[in-house]
This record gives C-alpha cells, structure tokens and sequence, in this order.
C-alpha cells in the first residue's frame, strides 16, 4: 500500500462520522401549536365619517338626571341635518329649545340652531366612546351613542351608510363623567373580586331615578328579555338581548350587536364602568 493511501485510511478510521449518519432512535414529532382563536373585534362605537353618525344618541347634562334620547337624521333641513327628539326634552333640557338641526364637524357632533350657529359643540372624549360639550357657564353635556349606523355589524352597516363608509377603530373603554350617588358608590367589599350576577330579576336606577326600567338574566351566558312596561328610552333603544359574565366584568349586548360593560358595586348592584352621561346602574331584585 503506498503511504499517500495509508495516510488517508488511517484519518479517516480516526475521524467520527457525521452525526447525521449514526444511528439514532426516531425522535418523537413535535405537537402541533395550539392555535388560540382569536377574540371578536369590537364594534366601533363614535362616527368617523358623517355616513357613520345618524341613529339614536342619549344627551345629558352631566351631574344630573336630565337626558334626552335623540334621532339624528342623515337627509338634510333647514338647518344642517335634521334630528328628532320627543317632546319632553324641551322639558328636560332646556338648552333643546334652540336647536334645529346637527353637523359633523372634525370628528364630532355640533347641534346648531334656526341659523346654523353651534349651540353644543361635541368633541370625542379621550376614551373615544362619547363626546362632551363644555359651556361657559360649567356646564357639561354627554352625547352617547345608543345605536348608529357606526356601531352596526358591517353587514347592515353598509346597506344604509353612505359610499365612503368604513369600519373605524375598535373603541377603548368608556371614559367616567357624572359621579354616582353615595349610596351607589362601590362598597369596600366591592374592591375585591366579586362572583358574576345571579340570573334573576333587575331592575335599572338613572341617578335620581329608580326602577325606570325591568329586566331579566336568564342563566349564565343566557338571554336578556326587557319587562313590558319599561319607562327607559335609552334602555329601549339599546334592546339587550343576551348576557355573559368574564374577567370581573358583565356584557351586555344588544340585538344590533354593539355592547356595554358592568362592573360589580356591592350588594347585587353593577354600574356602567367608567360610568359616563345619566348614572347605569343595574340592581337585582329578585
């Protein structure tokens, strides 16, 4: 054998081969990723574009029980667009007897007067779930969006928005406004974590007002039926059909699909959490 030859057998009889090459027991295939489904997008709640806006809207003066629960039109009056309210609101609100007709003006809502000048210039509020106008004089009114055309799935939505519609952003949480009475402030065992609501009988508060409105929980995850007889435009308008209870919080949300959050402040209450505009308070009765 010629030494050249030799030299070359002997490295190769030293060198380990490859691990790729030595045998090896089958590794075991490694499990698939669970994929977890993802949470449903939330619908949008204030108008980004004017074909967005025209629905119901709940108006208040913030730190009392005077509301007014409104109909923006898109078709055009007199004096911008037209909107509809019932009778009582002139009552309730007296800043109403001045106003014939709404804008959409950077974003938000102004309610103008016979001539178009602004009587209550909304701007979105930093949670960008409602829009506030401040006065002069102090005081603040909130406009809430109860159901518009902005808040309906994108199905319906785009049946009756204008060409350019789109979906806009999923909404943060509501943004705190009028404060609640003491005695349906959260109690201190209210700060610990509460078990979800009983289904059963409830009954709604706005503020000063009690019972304005009934309605029943069906078992958890279940139905919400609205007690004939109700007194409460706003409620009516948001028509809750079912329930669900998670993360501390109970959803509720309506036939069109938008939704409101609860959360527990003691003794079977739950609020509207942040509570903005008229006082949401929900309180079981049986």
């Amino acid at each position: 054998m010629k030494p050249a030859s030799a030299a070359l057998l002997a490295a190769l009889t030293l060198s380990p081969w490859p691990a790729a090459a030595q045998d090896a027991p089958d590794a075991p295939p490694e499990a698939a990723p669970v994929e977890t489904p993802a949470a449903p997008p939330a619908l949008p709640t204030l108008p980004e574009r004017l074909g967005e806006a025209p629905g119901t809207w709940d108006l208040s003066r913030d730190g009392t029980n005077r509301r007014c629960v409104m109909t923006l039109a898109l078709d055009s009056g007199d004096a911008g667009r037209r909107l509809r309210f019932p009778a009582g609101c002139r009552r309730a609100l007296p800043i109403m007897n001045g106003i014939a007709g709404w804008l959409f003006v950077n974003d938000g809502v102004s309610l103008v007067d016979k001539n178009v000048r602004p009587i209550l210039e909304f701007v979105r509020r930093s949670d960008k779930r409602s829009l506030v106008a401040k006065l002069e004089n102090g005081e603040h009114y909130s406009l809430v969006p109860l159901d518009t055309v902005g808040m309906r799935p994108a199905a319906a939505a785009a049946a009756e928005a204008e060409p350019t519609a789109a979906t806009s952003p999923a909404p943060s949480p509501l943004q705190a406004a009028a404060p609640l009475q003491a005695e349906l402030q959260p109690s201190a065992t209210a700060t610990a974590v509460a078990p979800g609501p009983a289904p059963g009988l409830y009954t709604l508060d706005r503020f000063q007002e009690r019972d304005t409105c009934r309605l029943t929980l069906d078992a958890a995850g279940g139905g919400v039926h609205v007690v004939p007889g109700c007194h409460d435009g706003g409620l009516e308008v948001f028509d809750p059909v079912r329930w669900r209870y998670a993360n501390g919080r109970m959803t509720l949300t309506a036939k069109r699909g938008h939704s409101i959050d609860l959360v527990p402040s003691g003794d079977g209450r739950w609020r509207r959490d942040p509570e903005v505009g008229t006082t949401f308070v929900l309180r079981r009765v049986e």
